[in-house]
């Protein structure tokens, strides 16, 4: 693995994550998105995580300045591109935005570079044909607060190379990941294999009207003292990533996860509630009802 040039296409909670991570490890790193608004969002989201390592991992100030100086911004995809060794997409989870990502990205990306979708719950083969290069494609896909939960599952699909297979791998552990192999494509890897029911069961108890989010929350947590119910899990994962899984099961032809759809996007996303990002989704930030002293006694 001789990766030393990383770009990241998509600034969002977990690209901007992705991104930092990466740096932190000594890696020099693009950050790719769409426009100069998107870009500066990826900017603050960044800035923001500095303290988180400075509290978690004892980052010195000097450690998490440097990191942050060996990021660079663009809206320019070939240039964002020029000497990538490995492109990390973290786009929205949406068929049509990723493919139409990567035809284009397979025009100007050099010959060298590997392409990795950080897609939750989509398939790389589904994007192999599109990216002109699929030996040199498959999935990598991070938890959020990627600095404690340093899980880095790695999908190939058929027509991956066993080298870049190999050469991903160690990649991800050369940026402080466990690296968790996967053989065979898998609809939502490991994590969101065990995951994602869990995530839309909750929430489907919340759009038929059977409880509250808080409700089930408490109800999680205090029957199995788990830290997190599924609703302040999905504050961290974004609303918006909750909205474009759901949206797409709607759209082939689920109509209850229509319906959640709509539901998060009237009382949620329209609302500018966007999870912990925006300071407020299921809950306020920086301090939710959950971590309150008297949320499981009342």
């Amino acid at each position: 693995m001789n990766f030393r040039h990383v770009t990241v296409a998509g600034g969002g909670v977990l690209g901007s994550q992705i991104a930092y991570q990466t740096a932190f490890k000594g890696f020099d790193v693009h950050v790719y998105d769409v426009s100069v608004d998107a870009v500066d969002k990826a900017k603050q989201r960044i800035e923001r995580l500095k303290p988180n390592y400075v509290r978690d991992l004892q980052a010195t100030r000097d450690q998490v300045d440097a990191a942050e100086a060996r990021i660079r911004y663009f809206t320019d995809l070939a240039e964002a591109v020029a000497d990538a060794d490995l492109v990390i997409e973290a786009i929205p989870e949406v068929v049509d935005i990723k493919m139409d990502f990567y035809k284009k990205l397979g025009q100007v990306a050099p010959p060298k570079t590997i392409f990795a979708t950080n897609s939750s719950t989509l398939l790389p083969s589904q994007f192999a044909d599109a990216t002109g290069r699929p030996e040199k494609f498959l999935a990598l896909h991070f938890a959020n607060q990627i600095w404690l939960h340093n899980t880095a599952e790695i999908m190939k699909h058929p027509r991956t190379d066993e080298a870049v297979f190999q050469a991903v791998i160690d990649f991800a552990r050369a940026i402080g990941m466990v690296p968790l192999p996967l053989h065979k494509e898998q609809p939502g890897y490991i994590l969101n294999s065990l995951l994602v029911p869990f995530l839309e069961a909750a929430q489907m108890l919340w759009v038929n009207d059977i409880a509250d989010p808080q409700t089930i929350d408490k109800t999680w947590m205090i029957a199995t003292g788990a830290p997190e119910g599924p609703f302040a899990i999905l504050d961290t994962v974004g609303i918006r990533t909750a909205y474009h899984i759901a949206h797409a099961k709607g759209q082939a032809g689920n109509p209850e996860f229509e319906k959640l759809a709509a539901r998060l996007k009237s009382d949620l996303i329209d609302q500018g509630k966007l999870g912990k990002e925006s300071g407020e989704g299921f809950y306020r930030y920086p301090n939710p009802a959950y971590t309150q002293p008297d949320f499981l006694r009342s």
